[in-house]
């Protein structure tokens, strides 16, 4: 009996301690508050007073030059949040910022426009060392072209720091200056391990920087790159992110690359430093002609790539379909290291050029004039490509590019369908075959016809690719490339509500120009400045005499009839421009006379504060008598200037686009060029386009100069070389002719890049000299 009474009363303390500890257990009811704030000072307030699960709501319209610190800890399933009244409604401007420290904060709905930070981020995921963000979001928000006033400043428009973060359902778009749109930093063991999410978003153009530092995002930098991060990338498209060669550049390890899209992007996803990346289920689309488009390039050791497909890629070498980069012998940590122990399996390349080109970057031709610590003579080793396919309407000769020999690189079970091209074969790993393509939509088309004998090759830890590039599951009915079954609805992956912000679209409905007629110069800024982007203002045909420069900050066409031309006699100030190219100001200017005082210039940038790019395109022009006929400053950049048809004579300087001396591989413009026009008596600067700074990955600026007549010029040149573009990687000089032109050489080529000439007549003009290797600063 006691022992019965014994058991009784331990069963009754069990059940009471079970109970008791259930009941402590049970989080404590949240008391939830909402809250209006239309200030800083109120928001701050409320930011201070906030408790887990209270709104903070900013109430619609322009918040200017507001430096929000939120500050708080809040818990999982009670965050503490701000949002806007409406989301898009509440405008963020001037000189501002928002700033993550504490634990599950989300903020929502903001729009960054018509400003830029007054610090090193735009969104910050800390606000100091000591007050690190954990479980913190931005969500469905915008940042659109909140640039720094100048070019070279660096900044970053959203800056992750600590664990578990989050930016999604976010459009971002127009970075300009220097520095990755997203960076992921890992100084700090806080910051390591981070696993934070990048998901959901739409990233907008990103227009060519000129030079580097323009990632879309960068994870790490090159002295945490052998961190792990666990970064992952997923479910984003990325439109038009031309910033620079690389889209993503992932420099740290264990990071996740999975369903993106990156459709007309000039780049590559690069594993620039790092181990152990997954690059699986994305597309890589170019629907245009432009062979900057890239796709995957490859550094470091241990990657998956799989289930990718790539549509129409046209790059070459470092933006092939698939690069595969030489390595530098015992590397230093920001360089190279070599490639081994990677798999490139179940992809699907359809009418790329080249797709796989491997030893790309080697330069062994440029030893003399690199240190040894710059050569990249390591190939690939212990990297297995395999069960892919490659479809091409027209056949390639070179399939397979080898910079560098590819024997580190086993290849097994791939097929091609070639059009009967022969090609190596690389000891049957890639075997011929007749396909066919079924269209799934107008950007994905998927090889059909694999022949049954080609079985897909099953190599270390193959077994762990369960899905192909629709998730679909490869383990009943298992075939080569990203798709296993071609019948499949079509996924929309260009549909752009399925990225970003809910409340934002950046498709813009294209206007037809409007036509405005000036009669009187006084009136030509009233018409600029009252116009529209992309409208057109005619001049009648007369002379106009101008003291004060013409303002261009939006995409203007000016011109008058090509039979009777409109004159222009430009009597500003010395060193003022007949056109000021402000930020977003793309002129085209057409049928037009313009005539300076020696002293003052045709067209100029501004000074400083060119915030974003401008344009200029010039056609049936005669232009003299300035001192210079186009002034670009330093930090001023422009994606095209173009000059056709254009007469250029009397003038002390032509056209300079020579101040990006901090050699760190900037330049002025992305494309310069000048077709059929006449140069005489230009004194110096007759083309002076300079980049400077060795970067083997920056692969612009482009000169073409064609069809064009140069006398009796080049005379003050101290160097004595009548065309200058020091550095610039593609230049092309053909069918030109070159008179009387007092100088040593018409151009000093760079040998070792992509400049060349043809078909140029030369008469009392000195030579064109071909100099292999260029001697340049390094940049790092």
């Amino acid at each position: 009996m006691k022992n019965v009474q014994h058991y009784l009363k331990v069963k009754t303390a069990l059940w009471l301690a079970v109970l008791f500890l259930s009941l402590g257990c049970k989080e404590k009811s949240v008391k939830v508050s909402s809250s209006n704030v239309s200030d800083i000072e109120a928001l701050n307030t409320a930011i201070k007073d906030a408790k887990p699960g209270d709104v903070i709501v900013m109430s619609n319209g322009v918040w200017k030059d507001v430096q929000i610190k939120f500050r708080g800890k809040g818990t999982k399933d009670n965050p503490i949040t701000i949002k806007a009244e409406t989301a898009g409604k509440v405008s963020i401007e001037g000189e501002s910022y928002l700033k993550f420290g504490g634990e599950y904060l989300v903020a929502e709905g903001l729009h960054f426009q018509n400003g830029h930070a007054p610090s090193s981020s735009v969104v910050d995921f800390r606000i100091n060392e000591d007050e690190v963000a954990f479980h913190c979001s931005l969500t469905n928000s915008v940042i659109e072209d909140f640039n720094q006033l100048h070019r070279d400043e660096t900044d970053l428009w959203v800056q992750f720091w600590g664990r578990h973060n989050t930016l999604s359902n976010c459009y971002i778009a127009g970075k300009t200056n220097r520095g990755p749109t997203v960076r992921v930093n890992l100084e700090g063991i806080e910051s390591t391990n981070n696993y934070h999410q990048i998901v959901n978003n739409h990233f907008g153009p990103r227009p060519r920087k000129g030079g580097a530092s323009a990632e879309t995002i960068q994870i790490g930098n090159s002295f945490t790159s052998m961190a792990p991060s666990y970064t992952m990338v997923a479910n984003n498209l990325f439109e038009e992110c031309n910033g620079e060669v690389e889209i993503i550049s992932s420099k740290t390890n264990f990071n996740e690359f999975r369903n993106n899209v990156f459709y007309n992007s000039e780049g590559s996803l690069v594993t620039r430093h790092g181990n152990y990346c997954i690059i699986d289920g994305n597309y890589f689309i170019n629907d245009s002609e432009n062979t900057n488009v890239g796709g995957i390039r490859i550094v470091n050791s241990g990657h998956w790539v799989t289930n990718n497909y790539f549509f129409n890629i046209k790059g070459e070498s470092f933006r092939s379909a698939l690069a595969v980069m030489n390595g530098i012998p015992k590397s230093p940590q920001n360089r190279y290291n070599q490639v081994t122990d990677v798999v490139v399996a179940y992809n699907t390349y359809v009418d790329c050029v080249s797709p796989w080109q491997f030893g790309v970057g080697t330069n062994i031709s440029q030893k003399d004039v690199l240190p040894k610590s710059e050569i990249r003579s390591a190939r690939a080793i212990r990297t297995t490509v395999a069960n892919n396919v490659i479809y091409n309407e027209v056949g390639d000769a070179s399939p397979v590019f080898e910079h560098d020999k590819a024997d580190g690189v086993l290849f097994k079970s791939n097929v091609i369908d070639n059009q009967g091209v022969d090609f190596n074969n690389f000891d049957g790993g890639i075997e011929a075959a007749s396909l066919e393509l079924k269209k799934i939509s107008d950007n994905i088309m998927i090889p059909t016809g694999i022949p049954n004998a080609v079985e897909p090759y099953v190599g270390f830890d193959f077994n762990t690719i369960t899905k192909d590039l629709f998730g679909n599951s490869r383990e009943d009915h298992n075939t080569i490339g990203a798709v296993v079954n071609a019948d499949v609805a079509n996924p929309n992956i260009l549909d752009k509500s399925k990225y970003g912000a809910n409340w934002y679209s950046n498709v813009v409905e294209v206007k037809e120009p409007e036509t405005h007629t000036v009669t009187a110069i006084d009136a030509l800024q009233q018409q600029i400045d009252a116009a529209n982007t992309g409208d057109v203002i005619t001049l009648n045909s007369g002379v106009y005499e101008l003291n004060a420069s013409l303002k261009i900050n939006k995409a203007i066409t000016i011109e008058s009839p090509e039979s009777q031309r409109a004159e222009i006699v430009f009597t500003g100030s010395e060193g003022t421009p007949v056109f000021e190219l402000n930020p977003k100001g793309l002129l085209t200017l057409k049928n037009i006379v313009l005539k300076g005082d020696s002293k003052n210039y045709a067209f100029a940038t501004l000074k400083e504060n060119m915030s974003n790019h401008f344009g200029l395109n010039v056609s049936n022009c005669d232009i003299s008598n300035f001192a210079y006929a186009l002034k670009v400053y330093r930090e001023a950049f422009a994606e095209n200037i173009t000059f056709d048809k254009t007469n250029f004579f009397n003038c002390e300087n032509g056209l300079e686009l020579s101040e990006e001396t901090l050699d760190k591989g900037d330049y002025n413009t992305e494309y310069l060029t000048i077709t059929n026009s006449t140069f005489n008596a230009i004194k110096q600067n007759v083309v002076d386009y300079y980049r400077g700074g060795y970067d083997e990955s920056t692969i612009g600026g482009n000169l073409l100069i064609a069809n064009c007549t140069f006398t009796k010029s080049g005379g003050h040149e101290k160097n004595r070389i009548l065309l200058n573009h020091r550095g610039i990687v593609n230049v092309n000089i053909k069918d030109n002719t070159f008179k009387n032109n007092p100088g040593k050489f018409v151009a000093v080529l760079w040998g070792a890049k992509n400049n060349e000439h043809s078909n140029n007549t030369l008469s009392n003009s000195g030579e064109i000299k071909v100099q292999e290797n260029l001697e340049m600063t390094l940049m790092y």
